[in-house]
């Protein structure tokens, strides 16, 4: 392996945070190279290096990748959009076999955080209390009718990401109108209830979770985390390495989770950093060494917790004003 340790970040955009990161993790053991298809994505202008490239649906976007990973020996790749990472599992043999690393779980366990609806299957067979959902209408109406769940729902993309076309429906007529619109649509109950995330770590060499910051969501924007606050509950500790063992992820999670009455319910799984990892990052849990660790042959011993509960975070704008 190339003694210096490089990392690519793919589609950067504005996570500016987690470049920055990297390259302190980095200093002085290697370089961070990031791409971009906007040359106005801010956060290619952290980077030591970087790119713009086609948008990764472009005929010989994979082709441009490796070949980036082949000239700069890349060590580890990474993306921080969700299509992409379909990407990189489908084709994780062909960044192997040059010497790049993908940061990314196994291509099954990607797409089953995609399917919302197959996600929740799983869940449903695995014993994990999650929210109600539905594909089929009719299944639906018969739960309202027998008040298993009651209006307002939300309708939205069975396969969907930052929380684009959602809509908090009350009434039969908003989801047949709804249905008839768009395709591939299910139905969602709504959770009456405190939002938290939680930023999970699995080992790439051990398949262990060895980090998990959790934090009560205060603020939402654009489907990120704008404000939150640490918190620590053994319960949920607990109930999040359950599921993390069962599913087989690889790498940085995010998880969405819902707490109802007391009972915590998994709602959606994210397999890359999250909006809101800084937060995570600023309490001391620190994922980008965990993975300059994992792509250096050392396993990470575990440190579930390893924070201060009570910590907010408060995101606010920054600006770059750069020359044509």
């Amino acid at each position: 392996m190339n003694d210096e340790l490089n990392i690519l970040i793919l589609s950067c955009g504005t996570r500016n945070k987690i470049v920055q990161y990297f390259k302190k993790e980095l200093a002085g053991k290697g370089r961070v190279f990031a791409t971009d298809c906007s040359e106005l994505a801010p956060a290619l202008y952290e980077a030591d290096k970087h790119f713009v490239v086609p948008r990764m649906d472009a005929n010989g976007y994979l082709d441009e990748i490796l070949s980036i990973c082949r000239e700069y020996k890349i060590t580890a790749v990474l993306s921080l959009i969700d299509p992409e990472l379909s990407l990189l599992a489908e084709n994780k043999k062909s960044f192997l076999e040059i010497g790049t690393i993908p940061i990314v779980s196994d291509s099954d366990v990607v797409e089953l955080c995609f399917d919302k609806y197959k996600m929740f299957e799983f869940l449903i067979q695995n014993k994990f209390k999650t929210v109600k959902s539905y594909v089929n209408k009719d299944n639906f109406y018969h739960d309202i009718e027998t008040g298993e769940i009651n209006y307002p729902v939300f309708v939205k993309p069975v396969r969907g990401s930052a929380s684009l076309n959602i809509n908090k429906v009350t009434s039969r007529e908003e989801i047949e109108f709804l249905f008839s619109q768009f395709d591939d649509l299910m139905i969602q109950e709504y959770m009456d209830g405190t939002e938290y995330g939680a930023d999970v770590y699995i080992d790439m060499n051990s398949g262990e979770p060895v980090a998990i910051f959790t934090k009560e969501k205060i603020k939402m924007r654009a489907g990120e985390t704008d404000k939150s606050v640490s918190i620590k509950d053994e319960k949920l500790f607990s109930l999040i390495e359950d599921f993390v063992s069962k599913s087989g992820f690889k790498g940085i999670i995010d998880i969405d989770i819902f707490k109802v009455n007391g009972e915590y319910y998994i709602s959606e799984v994210n397999p890359r950093f999250g909006g809101g990892y800084p937060h995570a990052y600023e309490c001391g849990v620190n994922v980008p060494e965990l993975i300059l660790n994992n792509v250096s042959g050392i396993v990470n011993l575990g440190k579930i917790g390893d924070y201060d509960k009570g910590l907010f975070m408060l995101k606010f704008n920054e600006v770059i004003v750069k020359s044509g």
